[in-house]
C-alpha cells in the first residue's frame, strides 16, 4: 500500500520548486486568459468564477478553496499526494489573480477574444508539460478523479468526464461563463497538452502521476 504523502526529495526541491512555480504561474495567466476572453471557460474556472460572482471574493480564492474542498475528498479517498498537490492549491489561484489585474477584458473584439481563447489553451498544455515534468504529485482535481477511477472501477477517462461535466453544470447553474469556449478548451486541451510533451520531451514516471 502507497504511503499517503509522496517523499519529499530534499536535495532537488529548491530547483523542482522553481520550474513547478514557473508552471503555476503559466496556470494562472492561462486561466486569467480565458476568463477575460468571455467565451466560456474551462470546467473548474467555470465553477471559480460562479463561486466568486456569488461571495464577492475574487476567481483565485475560489480557486484555492474548491482545491482545499477537492484536496479533502481525495484523501478521504486514501488518494496518495505531494508537495506540489499543495502548491497546485496554494499558488495557482493568487498567480490568476495577479494576471487579472493587468489583462483587460477582451468581450466586444470577437477577434481578440478567439485569440485570447486559443493562447489560453495552449499555455495551459505549456503549464500542464510544466508542472508534470518535477513529479511532484498530482493536482488535486486529478487526485479526486484517480481516487473516485480506483474506488468505482472505472476508467480514469470516464471518471474525468463525469467530474467536469457536474462541475460544468453545477457552474452554469450557479450563472458562470459556460459557452463555446468550454466546448472548445474540452476537445482542445488534450492536443494542447499533448504537444506540450513532445515540445518539452516530458516524460510520465507513471500515469498515477498526471495532472494538475
Amino acid at each position: 500500500m502507497l504511503p499517503m504523502f509522496k517523499p519529499v526529495h530534499w536535495k532537488s526541491f529548491p530547483q523542482k520548486f522553481f520550474i513547478a512555480q514557473i508552471g503555476f504561474a503559466i496556470y494562472g495567466l492561462a486561466i486569467a486568459l480565458i476568463i477575460q476572453a468571455d467565451l466560456g471557460t474551462g470546467p473548474w474556472a467555470v465553477l471559480a468564477v460562479a463561486l466568486a460572482d456569488l461571495t464577492g471574493t475574487t476567481p483565485g480564492t475560489m480557486v484555492v478553496l474548491t482545491g482545499l474542498l477537492v484536496l479533502v475528498g481525495a484523501i478521504s479517498m486514501k488518494e496518495q499526494i505531494g508537495w506540489g498537490t499543495v502548491g497546485n492549491i496554494l499558488f495557482i489561484g493568487p498567480w490568476l489573480d495577479f494576471f487579472l489585474i493587468f489583462i483587460p477584458s477582451l468581450k466586444g473584439n470577437l477577434v481578440y477574444q478567439i485569440v485570447g481563447l486559443l493562447i489560453s489553451i495552449g499555455l495551459t498544455g505549456i503549464a500542464t508539460g510544466v508542472y508534470i515534468s518535477v513529479n511532484a504529485g498530482a493536482g488535486p482535481r486529478d487526485s479526486l478523479m484517480m481516487a473516485i477511477s480506483r474506488i468505482s472501477g472505472r476508467s480514469v477517462q470516464l471518471s474525468r468526464a463525469v467530474i467536469e461535466v457536474l462541475v460544468v453544470l453545477v457552474g452554469w447553474l450557479l450563472k458562470g461563463p459556460v459557452g463555446i469556449g468550454t466546448l472548445m478548451f474540452a476537445l482542445l486541451i488534450g492536443p494542447a497538452v499533448q504537444g506540450s510533451f513532445r515540445i518539452f520531451k516530458v516524460k510520465l514516471p507513471n500515469s498515477e502521476e498526471e495532472g494538475s
